[in-house]
């Protein structure tokens, strides 16, 4: 067993702020105040993806950069972004005040119309998008700008059938949850036209592959044949999420996206990226495909784009495609798309994140801190399985042994992720892994004091 690690947040350093986040003053009932939200919270709200019975008792009050709080006086370093999104943290003074001003000025109006704040945002957005992608169509989240992406590839297309991974997570709409190959997928199965392949995933393989290089190649096959096999003259769009998060932070190998491309260019099929988790400074890049520059035909976003401070997220559209939409009317549309105070929050953000260098800190945190980190967790704890990653967009996969892989079990797992809690880390578990997913914004020191509580956690439970 490896040496206990720290399990409190190491003291401030050198390298964290000045102004570190702290919660206020709490109130002397705060205990109670959080037993009373948890209550309210059970009889009334329906959870998703829970059974109503068992539903956690956690409660966030407050936070700021990547702390959270509860009202009786808890702190968490976040390990997860929530859901992946929160990117530049919590409470970031630009984007609050963007939001404010926007209210002040006009808090709705139909996407109908020219807006200055969605133009700038669509500005902002395209500052960072590869060559070729020339507009954006705004949608409320992730699973509607995968929705209407695919329409788009259709349309564009005259097929039907879209070809994604099992290992992957589109979103909880009609098409965006039939494209998703995981569980959640089995009870939603009413849209049509969705056929699934596997991905490259070297350290569980499904093509008996011994390096990346094989893995890569073997994975291309497979895709190109199922397209063969279903007739390429149906198939609309390749549809992948460049780094598959939820179904474990799978980075691809070398050569792989490059061949996807290939494919979709040789049967004329769409290629899709979903950057709904990997974008805006996840990966250390704006966006996760540009570590392999490869441009894709439609791209999705959500998450990131404004850290979920207003809910928004859309598809960034190839010229080509937007072309055909010149004298055609595209049969899509909600009431909110573009919606101000969500657009005022998307440029705010970008422009803090270029100045601040937030995708800089993301990038270098990851390559300094959580890599080597997770890689020393994996090797020397106990259950230690793959440490996978970048920037800041990591997965620690857990095994009950090391040499046959077998997954963690769940009730370990749950132990895990109950320890986090306590000892002051908000983890994101999923399976057997525990996926690493702090903030953009998150200092080394943060990180550091995170992965020891970490690794303090994992010894404790081997024990």
């Amino acid at each position: 067993m490896t040496q206990p690690r720290a399990a409190a947040v190491a003291p401030p350093d050198s390298e964290a702020p000045a102004d570190a986040a702290a919660p206020p003053d709490r109130p002397a009932d705060g205990a109670r105040l959080d037993a009373e939200i948890v209550a309210a919270d059970h009889r009334l709200v329906f959870h998703s993806w829970s059974a109503q019975a068992h539903l956690p008792e956690l409660v966030v009050a407050g936070g700021r950069g990547s702390t959270l709080w509860n009202h009786a006086g808890q702190t968490w370093i976040d390990f997860s972004s929530q859901l992946v999104n929160a990117n530049i943290g919590y409470q970031h003074p630009r984007v609050v005040e963007a939001i404010k001003a926007q209210a002040e000025t006009l808090a709705t109006i139909s996407p109908a119309t020219a807006n200055q704040a969605r133009a700038e945002a669509a500005a902002a957005i395209l500052r960072h998008t590869p060559p070729g992608l020339t507009k954006i169509f705004f949608t409320n989240a992730g699973a509607d700008a995968v929705e209407n992406a695919i329409r788009l590839a259709r349309l564009h297309t005259g097929r039907d059938k879209v070809i994604s991974f099992y290992r992957s997570y589109h979103g909880n709409t009609g098409a965006a949850i039939n494209a998703t190959g995981d569980w959640r997928r089995v009870a939603n199965e009413f849209a049509c036209g969705h056929r699934h392949v596997f991905g490259p995933y070297l350290y569980r393989s499904e093509y008996w592959a011994t390096s990346p290089e094989q893995e890569s190649e073997r994975a291309l096959r497979f895709l190109e044949r199922t397209i063969q096999a279903e007739g390429p003259a149906t198939v609309a769009a390749i549809l992948i999420e460049t780094i598959p998060g939820t179904a474990g932070v799978l980075v691809p190998p070398p050569g792989y996206l490059a061949g996807v491309r290939q494919i979709a260019d040789r049967y004329g099929l769409v290629l899709i990226l979903d950057e709904v988790m990997a974008g805006f400074g996840r990966t250390g890049a704006w966006f996760a495909l540009d570590h392999w520059g490869v441009k894709p035909d439609l791209m999705t976003f959500a998450k990131g784009v404004n850290s979920g401070y207003v809910p928004a997220g859309g598809v960034a559209i190839s010229q080509d495609i937007a072309a055909g939409f010149d004298e055609r009317v595209f049969p899509g549309g909600l009431t909110y798309s573009g919606h101000p105070l969500a657009m005022a929050a998307i440029a705010a953000t970008i422009a803090a994140m270029e100045d601040e260098a937030v995708v800089e800190n993301a990038a270098r945190v990851g390559a300094e801190v959580l890599g080597p980190g997770l890689a020393q967790i994996a090797a020397e704890a106990r259950f230690g399985g793959e440490a996978r990653g970048i920037g800041v967009f990591w997965a620690l996969e857990l095994v009950a042994d090391k040499d046959t892989r077998q997954p963690l079990g769940a009730p370990a797992m749950a132990e895990v992720k109950r320890l986090c809690l306590e000892r002051g880390l908000m983890p994101f578990t999923a399976e057997n892994r525990v996926h690493v997913a702090p903030p953009c914004v998150i200092t080394p020191a943060e990180a550091r004091a995170g992965l020891d509580i970490l690794a303090g956690v994992l010894d404790q439970v081997a024990a």
